[in-house]
């Protein structure tokens, strides 16, 4: 984290002029405070204010009037989306309204992020590579990113990688529509486990792909048989599974659990897609990855870094040694056109080991944020939810004791300015109705308490018998 001076006055007058906008009534610009008036009022220079000040009218929404002074202009409003029956379409319109308070976003770094680090390396790289007109451009992505992923997904001689068994997209949606469309598997059915990222559900469906929810009971444990004979009918023809960890409930499978799961994968000659997107975020350092147990032949590693690093690297990979030229074939098709700049500077973040020593850090900060959570979920909402203490990520599955409305629980509290994840967003099938999701990673200068007075209301309020 950035422990410099300057900038945490900076961050901090922006936030402050950022929350005082947001919480002003609509209608004519409204005018702000004067630079030296706020200056003395937060005790930070002028020239401090000045630059928060250019930021929200670069931002568009304030703008400076000579002889006047600074004015908060009316925002746009977002609710225009809200007015549909799709869930995540209510969700996401919410979660972009200013004054909401988003307690259900799975966004890590917004606890800790490698943002500051990430750019400073790229200014300093865009002095050693100078932009010169070239149309030349590497279609697989840039090979010192591609050789720092080898290199770090490798663990012994038996599971080595090299930079030509990496390929680089845009963000992970666009490098799993790629896999998707190099392995033919438009009208197929493809397996996950449930609760799934929504991301992912709906990126399937768009290829008509026909899910197939794979449920843990309450203790964890999947029925193998079961799994062997709905496989057997060969209608799957990938399964997608998190790495080390459960990315949305942040639970860990048992080891002997997992290779049993691992042998059914194996046996039925699957596809298996490893997410890798947050395994570096599981507290257990020694939990064995999925690809360590699975036929490198018919594995693949699909990974980002916005949720390590930060949103300022929203690039996707994959990692195969399967069948080279299809996908050097798919990536010339789609011809994925990246900063290189960006990308070598995320390379050096790996290669030095920064965004190891970022990633202890972070992991160690959302132990100790969700940990405080459970606690204080503990003592607001212990009588009308269950849960289990995550073992990595940012997030916290809850299932409710009584059976509750939770499409009227989630309106309830948008009214009440609180955005929660409902569980029936992490199914296709409309499973999880009596679940929803909290994040660590939330806006904690908030009052956290009140937020869960007015959850545990609303879930009283909306009882169902």
């Amino acid at each position: 984290m950035n422990n410099n001076k300057t900038d945490f006055a900076y961050q901090m007058v922006y936030r402050y002029l950022s929350r005082l906008t947001n919480e002003l009534p609509g209608g004519p610009a409204v005018k702000l405070p004067s630079l030296r008036l706020l200056a003395r009022r937060l005790r930070v220079s002028i020239s401090t204010v000045q630059n928060a000040y250019s930021l929200l009218e670069k931002e568009g929404r304030i703008c400076s009037v000579p002889k006047s002074g600074y004015y908060a202009l009316p925002q746009p409003c977002n609710d225009t989306h809200c007015e549909g029956n799709d869930l995540l379409e209510r969700y996401q319109a919410g979660t972009r309204r200013p004054e909401m308070f988003v307690f259900g976003a799975d966004e890590p770094t917004l606890l800790q992020s490698l943002d500051g680090a990430l750019l400073n390396l790229e200014r300093d790289l865009m002095r050693q590579y100078p932009c010169q007109p070239d149309p030349r451009f590497q279609p697989f992505g840039d090979i010192e990113l591609r050789t720092a992923l080898a290199a770090y997904y490798t663990s012994s001689t038996e599971r080595c990688w090299h930079p030509d068994n990496v390929f680089i997209g845009p963000d992970k949606t666009g490098v799993l529509k790629t896999v998707l469309k190099a392995l033919q598997l438009r009208d197929c059915a493809v397996l996950v486990e449930s609760p799934c990222a929504w991301s992912m559900l709906r990126t399937l469906q768009s290829f008509g792909i026909r899910v197939v929810e794979l449920c843990a009971d309450a203790e964890g444990v999947i029925d193998t048989d079961e799994l062997n004979g709905l496989l057997q009918h060969g209608e799957v023809k990938m399964a997608i599974l998190s790495s080390r960890m459960d990315s949305v409930r942040g639970r860990i499978m048992g080891a002997e659990q997992r290779q049993r799961l691992a042998d059914v994968l194996n046996r039925q000659g699957l596809w298996v897609l490893e997410n890798d997107s947050q395994g570096g975020l599981c507290f257990d350092e020694q939990a064995t990855p999925l690809r360590d147990l699975i036929d490198p032949e018919r594995l693949l590693i699909l990974g980002a870094f916005d949720k390590t690093i930060g949103l300022e690297a929203p690039f996707g990979y994959l990692l195969s040694r399967h069948s080279r030229p299809l996908w050097h074939q798919q990536m010339l098709l789609r011809s994925f056109r990246l900063p290189p700049i960006r990308q070598k500077a995320i390379a050096r973040l790996l290669s030095s080991g920064q965004l190891d020593r970022h990633l202890q850090s972070l992991r160690q900060s959302l132990q100790e944020r969700v940990g405080h959570l459970t606690t204080l979920i503990d003592r607001y909402l212990g009588e009308d939810v269950r849960f289990e203490h995550p073992q990595g990520g940012a997030t916290i599955w809850l299932n409710n004791v009584h059976r509750v409305d939770m499409g009227r629980v989630f309106e309830r509290l948008l009214e009440q300015r609180i955005v929660i994840a409902p569980g029936e967003l992490f199914s296709v099938r409309g499973l999880h109705q009596q679940s929803l999701c909290l994040s660590g990673a939330a806006d904690w200068s908030q009052n956290i308490e009140s937020m869960l007075v007015i959850i545990r209301n609303a879930l009283v309020q909306e009882r169902l018998g």
